[in-house]
């Protein structure tokens, strides 16, 4: 005798039992579902923050020496870490930290900035501006990406008003813990200056950056007080326009000034002389 075909006819022969039991097994099914256990990965958040610094102009072996090593030492002896890794490129530094996971995060955040102050001696005096640090998370990716260009509008115009019609709303949401602007170009000046009329005047390239840095300012200018009335000077000494730089001094030679113009090209660089590339404006929760 088969076993299997009698097992078989015995449900072929008798649909009502089969029906019953095939709904106690669905049922059961149903019962026990929520029941399972949820496997095998974790939620973790590793304690994680990125150090940044920029010195504007810099190559990228200027910024791993005379920046990212200073400030790896003095990151190295912070405790719990992990991981350090560092990337350099033109103009830009970033450090990032991985400590482990019963490092307090924000305990970990007031040990990184007493390291950045720590080692501000040793950065390079022309730093612009002192290395941030923010918390980040490695496993989240920015969710949302935004490209956008305009055929009317300059690249520097276009990005200021994404920065401040987008960006600032964007980064207000509930839940919006960051966001980027990526190809962000702002209006700037470049100076092409020639070495054969540098050597001519004996001036150098350090010359010229003290003369510009020196002239193009915007401090209080004071006030003028009177008897009965005060006079606030509200005048801006900062330089916008190219045919302005030409005419700035940056030295003396037998009695004459000489200028900008007379030693270098003073270009304005806006986004009608590079190739239009849409802003990328990203951010993630």
């Amino acid at each position: 005798m088969n076993f299997k075909s009698s097992f078989s006819d015995w449900f072929i022969h008798h649909p009502i039992p089969t029906v019953l039991l095939t709904a106690a097994a669905v049922m059961l099914g149903v019962v026990a579902f929520p029941l399972l256990s949820i496997a095998p990965l974790p939620q973790v958040d590793f304690p994680t923050i990125q150090v940044q610094a920029s010195l504007p102009g810099a190559s990228a072996e200027t910024m791993a020496s005379a920046v990212a090593t200073p400030l790896e030492v003095q990151l190295s002896n912070v405790p719990g870490i992990t991981e350090m890794t560092s990337s350099s490129v033109l103009s830009q530094t970033q450090i990032t930290l991985q400590f482990s996971l019963e490092k307090n995060i924000d305990t970990a955040a007031q040990e990184v900035q007493a390291a950045i102050t720590a080692a501000s001696g040793l950065l390079p005096k022309s730093l612009p501006n002192q290395p941030t640090w923010r918390k980040a998370n490695p496993s989240d990716p920015p969710i949302l990406v935004f490209a956008i260009h305009s055929k009317l509008m300059t690249l520097p115009a276009l990005s200021d008003a994404i920065e401040i019609l987008l960006q600032r709303p964007l980064s207000q949401i509930q839940g919006v813990s960051q966001v980027w602007i990526n190809g962000q170009r702002r209006p700037a000046l470049r100076i092409q200056a020639s070495p054969a009329k540098l050597a001519a005047y004996g001036l150098t390239l350090a010359d010229i950056r003290q003369a510009v840095e020196s002239t193009t300012v915007n401090n209080p200018k004071g006030a003028l007080y009177g008897q009965q009335q005060t006079s606030t000077l509200a005048t801006n000494d900062q330089i916008f326009d190219p045919a302005s730089y030409n005419q700035l001094v940056i030295a003396y030679r037998k009695g004459r000034p000489v200028q900008l113009g007379d030693v270098a090209q003073v270009i304005g660089v806006d986004g009608g002389q590079f190739q239009h590339e849409p802003c990328l404006l990203e951010h993630s929760q």
